[in-house]
């Protein structure tokens, strides 16, 4: 028995011993499968002429990627006796190719239509910080299974911060790729326009590795910049309305970066907040479409805070649609020109520390959207943005520090990623 088929049984045995916790966690969990995958790893990694790049990492997968044999059923009961997949996705093919054993599909907001994570059908896991506290979604489960070291990364989506705001509250960096960057064939979708699909990791380098593998491009093309970074830092959106948490975190971050030598400069996104309405009408317009012949059945056996949030757009005209998507394209090519003078833009990624399960439950919609704030304008922006963990203010759970750019900047987000990692937390 090899080193991967090893790290496999003892990743498996500890899933077993959670017991029934583990429903929280997996949608479908077959060891035999995970098994096999990791025998067929070892034999690929020891062919191989050179290191493969994810050699030997387990990774869950969100249970929107096809995976050959297996049901893509975006945890839902509407999705659950669809037929299984006749081949992988893309994306799965390539993390294969890449040494990656595949390992569980994982839990999370059903249809991916919440940045909470709670599942009324399989239960909302609590994330690794606090035994009572929200998961962050919606690749909820995905998030805890990288947090509590069952697996090495998680693949994830992100149609408005559901990549991010699971990697925030669990300590993890997370990236949401632009959304071409990634193929998203073969991914069940929420919102056509919105999703892209991105890695979620407990360290930059690991997180880096997977989104390279996912977007079939080389690592070695982001590189930690030596020299001071001019660094926008937004007013009028993602910095307003923040709590003690957020901002403390975030004030604390900024002091760090000024005495590593950054430029911080305040540039005025208020259009950006302004515009925040138009992801609800749009992600609501593309989520209809996709499920509109199921919202009946969806009435009877599917979680109501989602099904609500899908006819959200039912009130608009396809006159209002239409000038909101005029107004996206507006927005999308404002924030473009306004980054254009920096190296990236940095805020915190979430807007308020994470709350309880419980309370998430009784006041879904105001902890929804205030989950959802600051990662969202970004989506709505057609924008690129990873997250990282913040260690400034001493031992606990850490701030979260997202950096974004203009679509196709990935490797530029990356490079300023790398380099503040190293400034905040080497």
């Amino acid at each position: 028995m090899g080193e991967t088929v090893k790290k496999a049984e003892a990743a498996i045995a500890r899933v077993e011993a959670m017991g029934e916790a583990a429903g929280k966690l997996f949608t479908q969990f077959d060891p035999e499968r995970i098994r096999k995958d990791a025998e067929v790893a070892e034999a690929r990694i020891a062919a191989a002429d050179r290191p493969l790049p994810l050699s030997g990492l387990l990774v869950s997968v969100k249970d929107l990627y096809d995976e050959a044999g297996q049901r893509s059923t975006a945890a839902s009961r509407l999705l659950r006796e669809r037929a299984p997949a006749t081949v992988d996705c893309p994306v799965i093919q390539r993390i294969k190719a890449a040494g990656a054993v595949p390992f569980g599909r994982t839990t999370m907001s059903e249809l991916a239509y919440s940045g909470v994570g709670l599942n009324p059908h399989y239960g909302t896991p609590a994330n690794v910080f606090d035994a009572e506290g929200i998961p962050g979604g919606s690749t909820s489960g995905g998030a805890v299974t990288v947090g509590l070291g069952l697996a090495d990364v998680a693949l994830g989506t992100d149609t408005g911060g559901s990549v991010r705001i699971p990697a925030a509250i669990n300590g993890l960096y997370g990236h949401k790729p632009s959304q071409d960057a990634v193929p998203l064939q073969g991914v069940h979708p929420l919102a056509g326009s919105f999703d892209s699909c991105g890695p979620l990791a407990r360290d930059f380098e690991t997180m880096l590795a997977a989104f390279a593998v996912m977007s079939d491009t080389p690592a070695e093309a982001v590189e930690a910049p030596s020299g001071a970074l001019r660094l926008a830092v937004p007013k009028g959106a993602f910095t307003n309305d923040l709590d003690a948490w957020s901002s403390g975190h975030f004030e604390a971050a900024k002091a760090r970066l000024e005495e590593s030598g950054h430029t911080l400069v305040d540039l005025d996104l208020t259009f950006l907040h302004e515009a925040l309405g138009l992801n609800r009408l749009l992600v609501s317009a593309e989520a209809h479409e996709v499920y509109q012949n199921d919202l009946d059945q969806l009435a009877v056996i599917g979680d109501p805070r989602v099904l609500a949030r899908i006819k959200i757009s039912e009130t608009a005209t396809a006159e209002e649609i239409a000038e909101a998507y005029a107004q996206r394209r507006a927005v999308i090519s404002r924030l473009a020109e306004a980054l254009s003078g920096f190296e990236a833009l940095i805020a915190p990624t979430l807007q308020i520390q994470p709350p309880s399960i419980r309370e998430a439950e009784a006041e879904f919609d105001r902890v929804n959207a205030a989950m959802l704030r600051n990662t969202s304008l970004l989506n709505l922006a057609d924008a690129c943005a990873m997250t990282m963990p913040t260690r400034t203010t001493g031992t606990g759970r850490p701030g979260a520090l997202m950096i974004g750019g203009a679509k196709g900047q990935d490797t530029r987000v990356l490079s300023v990623g790398a380099r503040l990692d190293r400034d905040l937390n080497g």
